[in-house]
C-alpha cells in the first residue's frame, strides 16, 4: 500500500495530474466519482497567491468529496514560495505539491517549473525549506531532467527524499522534449529500484490505456500512475484501468447517456464555479473526447465548442441526444 506521509492512498493508486485549465473542481469531481484515488489542483503561481491575484486564489477551492486532494504550486523564489504555503494551508488540502516539471516557456523563463532543473541545488533547498515550513506532506512533480545530457533523476529523487519530500511523480520526458516522442519509464524505474528510496515513486507520461497502466505497475514496478491527457474529456479512464486490474478484461465504454450526463453536469458545475463565460469556455476542450468515435458528429461538436452561451451548449447536447441517443460505442 502506498502512503503519502500518513495518508494511505491504496495499492497502485491512480492520480489525476495537475493540468492547467483542466484539473478544476468540476472535472476533479467527475474523475473522483470514476475512481481517481488522489486528485491535484491546477498548478498555482506562488507569486499570484501572495499578490492575491483572483485567478490564482480561485484555484485554491477544494471540497470534502475530493479528498485526498493536493494543491500544487510553482515558483522559484524561496520567500514567495514560503508565503504561499501559509496561504495554501488555509484551504485545508491533504498534500502540497511543488511543480518542478512544467515545460511552458513563460514558466521556465522565470526559473520555475522545469526551469529549476537547471539548478538542482536550488530545487533541493527550496523543497527542504517548504518541508520545514508546514506539517502537511510535501510532494514533488518533475521531469527526467532539462535535456538528455542532464538526466540525473536518480540522484535528484534521492536528495529530495532526504530533505523530507513524501512522494515524487516523474514525467518520463525531459524539458527539451516537451510532450514529443515517447515517455521513457526506465529512468523512473531506476529511481524506484534505488535501494535508498522508500517514498512512493509515481510514473507519469503516456499512460493512455489500461495495458500501459498495468505495464507501469508490473513491469516497471512503480507505486502508482499519474494520469493526465488520457483523462481529458474521459473521466471513465480511471474506472476502466481499475476494472482491467481486477479482471484482465476491458470494461465496456460509457454509453451515450453516460457521456451526455457527464457533459451536462460538467458544464453546469463549471458555470456554478466560474460563472457563465468561463464555465462555457473552459469546458470546450473536453467535448471532443466526450463524444469521440461518433460518425457525422462534427456539426454538433462545432456547436458545442463555438457557442458562447450556456443555453446554446445545453441545446446542442439535447440535439445530439435526439440524433445519437442510441449510438453504440465500441472499444
Amino acid at each position: 500500500m502506498a502512503k503519502i506521509g500518513d495518508i494511505d492512498v491504496g495499492e497502485f493508486p491512480l492520480l489525476l495530474a495537475p493540468m492547467e485549465d483542466v484539473s478544476d473542481p468540476p472535472f476533479r469531481a467527475l474523475c473522483k466519482e470514476q475512481g481517481a484515488d488522489v486528485v491535484y489542483t491546477e498548478f498555482i503561481s506562488s507569486e499570484g497567491l501572495i499578490r492575491d491575484a483572483a485567478k490564482s486564489v480561485m484555484k485554491l477551492d477544494i471540497y470534502e468529496k475530493e479528498r485526498p486532494v493536493g494543491i500544487q504550486i510553482f515558483g522559484a523564489n524561496l520567500e514567495s514560495m514560503l508565503e504561499s504555503v501559509a496561504i495554501v494551508e488555509k484551504s485545508g488540502p491533504d498534500i502540497i505539491d511543488i511543480n518542478f516539471g512544467c515545460p511552458v516557456k513563460k514558466v521556465v523563463s522565470k526559473g520555475a517549473g522545469a526551469g529549476i532543473l537547471k539548478d538542482i541545488d536550488l530545487m533541493v533547498s527550496l523543497t527542504e525549506a517548504m518541508v520545514k515550513h508546514t506539517n502537511l506532506p510535501i510532494t514533488v512533480k518533475t521531469r527526467l531532467g532539462w535535456d538528455h545530457d542532464s538526466i540525473k533523476i536518480v540522484e535528484v529523487a534521492e536528495r529530495l527524499q532526504d530533505v523530507g519530500c513524501k512522494a515524487i511523480s516523474i514525467h518520463g520526458r525531459t524539458r527539451a522534449q516537451m510532450y514529443k516522442g515517447e515517455a521513457d519509464w526506465k529512468p523512473i524505474a531506476e529511481v524506484k529500484n534505488n535501494p535508498r528510496m522508500h517514498i512512493p515513486v509515481f510514473g507519469n507520461g503516456d499512460v493512455d490505456s489500461p495495458e500501459k497502466a498495468m505495464k507501469m505497475r508490473d513491469e516497471f514496478g512503480l507505486d502508482g500512475a499519474m494520469i493526465g491527457r488520457a483523462s481529458i474529456g474521459y473521466p471513465w479512464f480511471f474506472r476502466e484501468v481499475k476494472h482491467y486490474f481486477e479482471t484482465g478484461e476491458h470494461l465496456d465504454p460509457p454509453t451515450m447517456a453516460e457521456r451526455l450526463d457527464a457533459a451536462r453536469r460538467h458544464l453546469q458545475m463549471a458555470i456554478d464555479w466560474k460563472g457563465d463565460r468561463l464555465g462555457v469556455f473552459e469546458t470546450r476542450r473536453h467535448y471532443t473526447n466526450y463524444f469521440k468515435g461518433i460518425p457525422h458528429f462534427k456539426e454538433h461538436r462545432m456547436r458545442m465548442v463555438t457557442s458562447d452561451e450556456a443555453v446554446d451548449v445545453f441545446k446542442a447536447f439535447d440535439e445530439a441526444e435526439k440524433e445519437f441517443g442510441d449510438f453504440q460505442f465500441t472499444r
